[in-house]
């Protein structure tokens, strides 16, 4: 069984991915209903925090039933970081998360994220002094390294794991590979059987189908997965890959009936947290998957994601609820 500090997270727990504008509370009451093991909010900028930005304050909504839960924050400064595991304490998670491998250059550009893998020394050190600052497990997400010549993920884990790290997501790509190629888990398999490693370490990137979670779990040996953009719109994801695990077979694919009703009700959720106008607009990027194999879908797909109004989002659902009754998912 695996554990995050004194955290029970079951045999080969599958965690939901930290996703800048996807994994919000509504989407993640969604995925755990569904089978998510451990959920993580979107990543939050330590400097958003400090300053009160109206953004980052709200990612740090937090429900019941989403336990066990993890905030992520990003930064690269030390006392920026260290006041914001302050703040993110008052929300009450059970887990604070470090991002230290998110790709995108605005992140990088401050030598946060991915940025840091730059810097391994840094690295720890912030590591260090929040395990220190806090009495919840801290846990680390991060890539194999910068690029393919920089790859010191072993060396890593291993410090990370020495000052006080309870558990470590690697995603199987470096920074320079953003999201290209394929993800290689060889190297996360590496730390894994490295027998000085005793924290659980999961695995992340390119787990796509109930195979590869399989692959990763008996061929690789890791913890866990960690699961991403295979969830964004398909939350049955998780319930798909727990069956198969349990029964060597395929779960059948949700119905129409279940996924107009899982859009109804994530497009809801959305609007009742965030407002009308961002919650449509920030549910937009689901409903490709959420109604993917349809044929002739096009016209409804551009209602969905073109009309500002909620009204007219609900009215589309009605349409293909009605339009293709009967259809049935390959």
């Amino acid at each position: 069984m695996a554990k995050i500090g004194d955290i029970d997270v079951g045999e080969f727990p599958l965690l939901l991915a930290p996703m800048e504008d996807v994994s919000d509370p509504p989407f993640r009451a969604l995925c755990k209903e569904q089978g998510a093991d451990v959920v993580y909010t979107e990543f939050i900028s330590s400097e958003g925090l400090i300053r009160d930005a109206a953004k980052s304050v709200m990612k740090l909504d937090i429900y019941e039933k989403e336990r066990p839960v993890g905030i992520q924050i990003f930064g690269a400064n030390l006392e920026s970081m260290l006041q914001s595991v302050e703040i993110v304490e008052k929300s009450g998670p059970d887990i604070i998360d470090i991002n230290f491998g998110c790709p995108v250059k605005k992140v990088v550009s401050k030598g946060a994220g991915a940025g840091i893998l730059k810097d391994i020394d840094l690295m720890v050190s912030l590591t260090d002094a929040m395990v220190k600052h806090t009495k919840l497990p801290v846990t680390v997400k991060t890539r194999l390294g910068w690029d393919h010549d920089s790859i010191k993920i072993l060396e890593v884990a291993e410090r990370l794991q020495d000052v006080g790290c309870k558990a470590i997501s690697i995603h199987g790509r470096t920074r320079a590979q953003m999201y290209k190629g394929e993800a290689d888990w060889a190297p996360i398999a590496e730390v894994k059987n490295n027998p000085r490693m005793h924290i659980p370490v999961f695995g992340n990137g390119d787990v796509d189908t109930p195979e590869r979670a399989m692959e990763m779990r008996d061929k690789f040996g890791l913890d866990g997965a960690m699961i991403g953009r295979a969830s964004i719109g398909y939350p049955w994801f998780f319930r798909e890959v727990k069956h198969y695990f349990e029964t060597g077979e395929h779960l059948a694919p949700p119905n129409l009936q279940e996924r107009v009703e899982a859009a109804r009700r994530h497009l809801q959720m959305s609007i009742d947290w965030k407002g009308e106008k961002l919650g449509v607009f920030e549910t937009r990027r689901h409903y490709t998957n959420y109604f993917k194999g349809i044929p002739h879908f096009k016209e409804y797909r551009m209602k969905m994601v073109t009309s500002d109004d909620a009204a007219d989002v609900f009215a589309a659902f009605d349409e293909v609820e009605k339009e293709f009754a009967g259809f049935e998912f390959a």
